[in-house]
């Protein structure tokens, strides 16, 4: 559950000396900090580091002085600057802490902090600075000889610089745009569910009638020009300033699930209620009892399913893995929850696991975690298969994961490829709302045989993961000689084709070609028939008259071969060069070995080991044609089919 918003209305307070205002705004500060109200700590530390002239950009002094001020100590600054620092991260205005980290890193007494270190890496991960990140969280790693839950946080933190740079580089064929128009506010807005053409969703946008911040439930719908309006919600035990979130409607749209939270001292209580509709009225709030909200813990985050008989949520209750896990319980008619059972470890982690959401038709189950490798923050993971056989969690990659928080999927009912999330990506502060609008696309394509171009069936089509090495999915074509692969990423992926009695072919996904709707039309890809021991011609290889150099057109020719003999690692490969009749045996023989040796030569060069492949000069003792007519006279056309190099597969394993 994100903190609230938290304005501040501060009267302007006059002073003629900055020392004793400034000790109590440093006292100030350190009361918000110690009740985590971050956000107010910042507030009255940043005013005593402009007093302390710490801020970079040259502003005013909070003062008035007739002299000059008394010069502070390091540790007086270095003190401000780290909890600064510390306040910004903790409500997650990352940029802003980055610079008061960098300051406190760069101290003189640094190492009163060995921490600021750890965060200023975290918070450059925070603002995509990859490398600086990692380069900062090693340098702590050198620095810091414990091996503790901060080491721990370090080499995470390095993790997932590297997974999001290489999710940067080749991002997820998706489209995440902020909702316009009066969806988002001055507050958090986020948890959008959808029924039909009805919205609902949480935000702590300023309310008229409270005069505050404070979370609300909203209602948007096509009949009012999708202009939010508060639900109302009957409170029989209500707290001050008691906020309401995270709504979940049954399949019949009568019972509403959600979050109801309220603060006392430095302390949140979180708890999940139900409330019945009655006409268009909803009843007064009832509180789930034990198996949900254990009494000292806190339930947050009610998802029910499709079907209305069970209840996913989220608590830090006994029984879990540390921090925030994910149960789900079954509900029964009256809407209470029988019982609670943790979704184990395959989901959740020691850190926090948040906003599940649950498709049973499709059996995909999908939440946001801070325990697995990811971006930075909250990321999107996916499994799949039934309540309590999940498999391993993968993360949605980028861009539908930033470097902060990512949370609340819920799928658009009328578009497929439409969903909504709820992220912080392009705040300082709060979760906004965003479309994701999915542009995967369908590769489709057809195999056929190089001699007799007929489709060619029985082929074994892999689609292949180029980077990590991996097969994503195979299949054989049928007697279409049809395939089809899903492309979601821009990572580069390859297909490998394969039949017996067929050089193995591997070539890379298009980057564009012909598209019809959905689908990339790829060129025909034709496969070539071989038999051991059968000579295959290959055209084109040409040398100066009495020479065995290769001409540049001939190196064109034989990356042919050099792609088949890297397609095909485990055949073996004898090169033969032929001559026509004019000259001696002895000539020719010397000629053609040298010729097809060149050719060997070069194919190794580009990176065929010599095991694979030899040369073998024939000279004119195998010819292909007649070198002269029946009447003797020269026959230049068969002489010039007797003046070829060929290559032949000696061996398949």
């Amino acid at each position: 559950m994100r903190a609230t918003i938290i304005t501040i209305f501060l009267s302007a307070i006059t002073l003629t000396c900055f020392g004793q205002y400034g000790k109590d705004l440093r006292n100030l500060g350190d009361r918000a900090f110690a009740d985590k109200d971050y956000y107010e700590a910042a507030f009255y530390y940043r005013k005593v580091a402009e007093g302390m002239h710490l801020l970079q950009n040259k502003e005013v002094p909070f003062q008035t002085m007739n002299k000059a001020p008394k010069k502070d100590k390091p540790s007086d600054a270095t003190y401000v600057s780290y909890r600064l620092a510390e306040s910004y991260r903790l409500y997650e205005n990352y940029i802003e802490a980055e610079g008061w980290y960098k300051k406190t890193v760069d101290a003189p007494d640094a190492s009163t902090y060995p921490l600021a270190r750890l965060w200023h890496g975290v918070c450059l991960r925070a603002i995509q600075r990859f490398d600086d990140a990692i380069t900062e969280l090693q340098q702590f790693n050198a620095g810091y000889d414990k091996t503790d839950e901060n080491k721990a946080i370090a080499n995470k933190e390095i993790a997932n610089c590297t997974f999001a740079k290489e999710q940067y580089k080749y991002p997820q064929l998706l489209e995440v745009v902020k909702l316009k128009g009066d969806w988002n506010s001055d507050g958090s807005d986020y948890a959008l569910l959808q029924t039909g053409d009805n919205f609902m969703f949480t935000s702590s946008r300023f309310a008229k009638d409270d005069k505050k911040h404070l979370n609300r439930i909203y209602t948007a719908n096509a009949a009012n020009g999708l202009k939010p309006q508060v639900i109302t919600l009957k409170d029989n035990d209500a707290k001050k300033d008691a906020e309401y979130g995270t709504p979940s409607l049954t399949p019949d749209g009568k019972r509403m699930y959600l979050t109801r939270w309220y603060k006392e001292g430095s302390k949140v209580y979180h708890s999940i209620y139900f409330t019945q509709k009655q006409d268009s009225t909803w009843q007064p709030l009832h509180k789930l009892g034990n198996n949900v909200n254990a009494d000292g813990y806190n339930a947050i985050q009610p998802f029910v399913t499709a079907d209305g008989k069970k209840l996913f949520f989220v608590s830090n209750k006994p029984g879990g893995f540390g921090g925030d896990d994910i149960w789900v319980s079954d509900l029964g008619d009256d809407g209470e929850a029988a019982n609670a059972v943790n979704l184990g470890s395959s989901i959740n982690t020691d850190r926090d696991e948040q906003a599940p959401y649950y498709n049973a038709d499709e059996k995909r189950f999908i939440y946001s975690s801070k325990g697995f490798i990811g971006l930075g923050g909250f990321d999107f993971f996916e499994s799949k298969s039934d309540v309590g056989n999940w498999s391993t969690p993968i993360n949605m990659g980028y861009p539908m994961n930033s470097a902060k928080d990512d949370l609340y999927f819920i799928p658009d009912n009328k578009d497929a490829n439409k969903w909504y999330i709820s992220s912080d990506r392009e705040s300082d502060c709060c979760l906004n709302l965003f479309e994701v609008h999915n542009k995967s696309f369908i590769l489709a394509g057809i195999v056929t045989d190089c001699e007799t171009r007929k489709p060619l069936a029985g082929v074994k089509v892999s689609f292949i993961d180029s980077l990590a090495k991996q097969t994503l999915k195979e299949l054989t074509t049928g007697a279409d000689a049809k395939y089809a692969f899903k492309i979601t990423s821009k990572r580069p992926y390859n297909l490998k084709l394969e039949k017996a009695g067929y050089f193995t072919k591997v070539l890379p996904i298009p980057a564009s070609g012909q598209m019809s709707n959905d689908t990339l039309y790829n060129a025909e890809i034709c496969l070539q028939a071989f038999e051991k021991d059968k000579p295959i011609v290959i055209n084109n290889i040409l040398y100066d008259f009495n020479k065995a150099t290769l001409r540049p057109e001939s190196k064109t020719v034989l990356k042919g071969l050099v792609t088949i003999m890297k397609d095909n690692p485990k055949i073996i490969v004898r090169l033969g060069a032929h001559t026509d009749s004019i000259g001696s045996v002895k000539y020719n023989i010397k000629l053609s070995q040298a010729r097809a040796q060149s050719c060997v030569d070069y194919i190794i060069s580009q990176g065929i080991t010599s095991d694979r492949i030899y040369a073998k000069g024939y000279g004119k003792s195998i010819p292909v044609a007649p070198n002269s007519l029946p009447n003797g006279k020269d026959n230049p056309a068969g002489r010039q089919l007797n003046r070829r190099t060929e290559f032949t597969v000696v061996k398949t394993e």
